[in-house]
């Protein structure tokens, strides 16, 4: 934990004790920024951003090439820092500034490169003590050139201050082309000079395969410069109106400083033109003018609204630093890509005016967002589920086919499935989304994806593919594709009938809800697992349910559980017994290795067992399934033993694996409340699972506009570490039969109360009448 958040909590409770009243620290200060950022992704680090914020300003110190650089960005454990960037989303980067004062060096090499003094680069070593971060801001002490550096952010616009010794030539350099996480590069690009204290410039670039995107830019200054120079492939440029060219492109101004002179830098960027850039820092700075101090207090404002939506009392300071960081992560991973008068570029980069959202978002993935996600946007953040609806609706209608990972409004193809589908009809059946004219376009949107081949569009790939095989045979046979396909196209068949069922269209809910029957296909009833199966119907031999053969990121042992829309269709080929067995038996093989998947070392050349993997999409539902298999007290147990062992909360240990944008994030917020979407809300009444809580209160304060405007408490009695089966369950005052609740019943408002013990209750895990 970071030593400023011990003093502010420390503070708050010796305050509090004083006024002889219950300690307080607000949902903010909950948040440490630095958790899990050692050997994290590019997208996760201690940068400053709003929720879904187009800017994520911070700290880069990994990479030595514009080519394949994995988990680059920001590394914890290392004592450097190569500059502050603007872009951090999933496939996108750009925009970098970097205060300097040694000698002057306008190129840069890695933080371990051999080389010394100017051939070294512009990075500069920090501080490490110096180096605080919290929601919407960060601040580190540049060692190398004596500046002590701050920013903090509006959603598209940025306030950075710099702190310069006495020198005679004191810089900012502002670095266009630099390493990322995946290979990027720049096809055009030019800053130009607009006066003697304004840039404005953009970058073409191109990343990934598939993403292209123009970051358009705007920087402002405190105090006029001296000079304004640049780089390109021909070199150093002195004294020029502007600089272009292609690949390492980048420019610098400087100035004479006093000692401890503060010059303070205000940028806007934006996807679709340089006035768009500048119209957005206008607009987002009119109120704060060159103050980074109100900058900070408004986003630090905005968090803190956002984070106490969810109270949590009881359990441990670290459970509620996990918490706090956790739901923080939900919303500080993905972008919202519009300009603040609502234009934004669509894939084929034309530039449109938002119709159907308040803002236009972009991410990774949709791949089982439904286990995690979209449950807690739906609790507390309904808006922002809208705004996804409405993003796809935008992408079908302009470049027709909605979007599986919408990183920079850009068809990716990432991941398996169309799970962006499961994210429309819940908002649906939630009543998130309440015109039927609404309603109807996203059933015409998501029908038409489950009907029609995926294939190329506009540098990416749209839909799904081997569609065309899985519809003929009733699954993907191998040859053609990988077999978890079948899975998740049987999933989405679900999603698309359970909206055809709620719009009274009969025969489409027919056809749809049959066809996701097919995982039944791939079920080998003598193995009692899921088997790849040629065109001919012939299964794979010497088949391993160990292997990821013919499964993406998975093997066959975790996907044969997977089929979240018919667990007990899964329970009743499996058995009930077999089913209890494999599943308790994976859960104790692995959690000596905290559910990360490594229940064998590879080393000792024995065949490796892969059961639990927490850590990744396909097997996050694992510890609810017992909720359907007769025995919900080993969901209690397994939940409360993956949020206490598999989460973490120092920089070095956050999550074992990927973070995934969020996802492992909202798993713990969902989970630690005891709560959990197997269907991911997409049924005709969306229905959650019910654990053992993690703390003794929560409440959750539901929003008037989509739901009824009141609080949704959850009391856990008699709860510890040691209490963690539930005895017995009531909503608002009556008695539950089995540990299920209904998405409207949270909606309405109410209470929620479990009774905890040490031992299991073995008549489903409750007490009945």
């Amino acid at each position: 934990m970071q030593i400023q958040k011990v003093i502010l909590c420390i503070l708050c409770l010796f305050q509090s004790s004083l006024l002889l009243a219950q300690p307080i620290c607000s949902p903010v200060d909950s948040v440490d920024v630095f958790i899990g950022t050692s050997n994290s992704r590019w997208m996760l680090g201690p940068y400053a951003t709003c929720p879904f914020g187009m800017v994520q300003l911070g700290p880069d110190n990994q990479g030595s090439s514009q080519e394949y650089n994995w988990m680059g960005g920001y590394e914890y454990a290392i004592n450097s820092v190569d500059g502050f960037s603007h872009l951090h989303a999933w496939t996108m980067a750009g925009l970098r500034i970097m205060p300097t004062t040694a000698d002057l060096v306008y190129k840069n090499r890695p933080t371990d490169s051999p080389y010394k003094g100017a051939e070294a680069g512009y990075h500069s070593r920090i501080l490490k003590e110096s180096e605080m971060g919290s929601p919407g801001y960060y601040s580190v002490y540049l060692y190398d050139h004596e500046v002590k550096a701050e920013m903090a952010v509006t959603e598209r616009s940025t306030i950075q201050r710099y702190v310069f010794p006495e020198k005679k030539e004191s810089r900012i350099l502002i670095d266009l082309l630099f390493p990322g996480e995946y290979a990027w590069s720049i096809s055009d690009a030019r800053i130009t000079r607009v006066s003697d204290t304004e840039l404005e410039g953009y970058a073409m670039s191109h990343a990934a395969g598939f993403n292209d995107y123009k970051l358009c830019f705007v920087i402002q200054f405190s105090k006029a410069f001296d000079t304004f120079n640049g780089w390109n492939k021909d070199g150093l440029q002195r004294a020029i109106s502007s600089i272009e060219g292609k690949g390492d492109v980048g420019a610098f101004v400087s100035w004479s400083t006093e000692k401890d002179e503060e010059i303070v830098v205000r940028t806007g960027i934006s996807l679709v033109s340089t006035e768009q850039a500048r119209l957005n820092l206008e607009t987002e700075m009119a109120l704060f003018g060159w103050s980074l101090e109100a900058v900070k207090e408004a986003g630090r404002t905005k968090w803190n609204e956002l984070l106490s939506r969810i109270k949590v009392e009881g359990g441990t300071s670290e459970d509620r630093l996990k918490f706090y960081t956790n739901l923080y992560r939900v919303f500080a991973a993905k972008q919202s890509w519009n300009d603040v008068n609502g234009l934004y570029r669509d894939a084929a980069e034309n530039i449109q005016e938002l119709k159907y959202c308040e803002n236009i978002c972009g991410g990774d993935a949709f791949w089982n967002s439904f286990w995690n996600i979209n449950g807690v946007l739906s609790l507390i953040a309904p808006d922002i589920m809208e705004n996804w609806v409405g993003t796809q609706l935008e992408m079908f209608e302009h470049t027709g086919w909605t979007c599986k990972g919408p990183a920079g409004i850009e068809y990716s193809g990432i991941m398996e499935g169309s799970h962006e589908i499961a994210l429309m009809v819940s908002a649906f059946q939630k009543n998130i989304i309440k015109d039927r004219e609404t309603a109807e376009k996203i059933y015409t949107a998501i029908k038409f994806m489950m009907m029609n081949e995926g294939e190329k569009v506009h540098g990416g790939w749209a839909g799904n593919p081997q569609l065309r095989e899985y519809m003929k045979f009733g699954y993907v046979p191998y040859e053609f594709g990988q077999t978890n396909k079948t899975l998740d196209y049987a999933f989405d068949d679900y999603c698309v009938a359970q909206m055809a069922k709620a719009l009274g269209k009969k025969e489409d809910h027919k056809y749809f809800i049959k066809r996701s029957e097919n995982y039944k296909n791939v079920f080998n009833k003598n193995l009692k697992f899921v088997v790849p199966k040629d065109s001919e119907g012939n299964w794979l031999e010497s088949y391993d349910e160990f292997s990821n053969y013919s499964f993406v990121e998975g093997n066959g042992w975790q996907y044969s559980f997977y089929v979240p829309h018919d667990v007990d269709g899964v329970v009743e080929l499996m058995g009930e017994e077999l089913f209890n067995d494999r599943m308790d038996e994976g859960f104790k093989k692995s959690e000596e290795y905290k559910f990360a998947a490594h229940a064998l070392d590879r080393t000792t050349g024995e065949r490796a067992e892969f059961y639990i993997n927490q850590g990744n999409e396909i097997n996050m539902q694992a510890a609810f399934l017992f909720n359907y298999s007769g025995k919900p007290w080993l969901t209690q147990k397994w939940s409360r033993a993956i949020l206490d062992t598999y989460y973490g909360a120092t920089p070095y240990f956050g999550w074992e694996g990927d973070e995934d944008e969020g996802q492992m994030g909202a798993w713990f917020v969902m989970s630690s409340m005891g709560l959990f979407e197997m269907r991911g809300g997409t049924e005709q009444r969306p229905e959650l699972e019910l654990t053992s809580p993690l703390f003794d209160k929560i409440t959750i304060k539901l929003d008037q506009k989509y739901y009824s405007g009141k609080e949704f408490v959850i009391v856990a009695h008699n709860n510890s570490k040691e209490n963690k089966y539930i005895q017995g369950i009531k909503l608002n005052g009556k008695r539950l039969k089995s540990p299920r609740i209904y998405f409207d019943q949270i909606a309405a408002g109410g209470r929620l109360e479990f009774e905890m013990g040490p031992e299991p209750a073995e008549r489903h895990g409750v007490v009945e009448d």
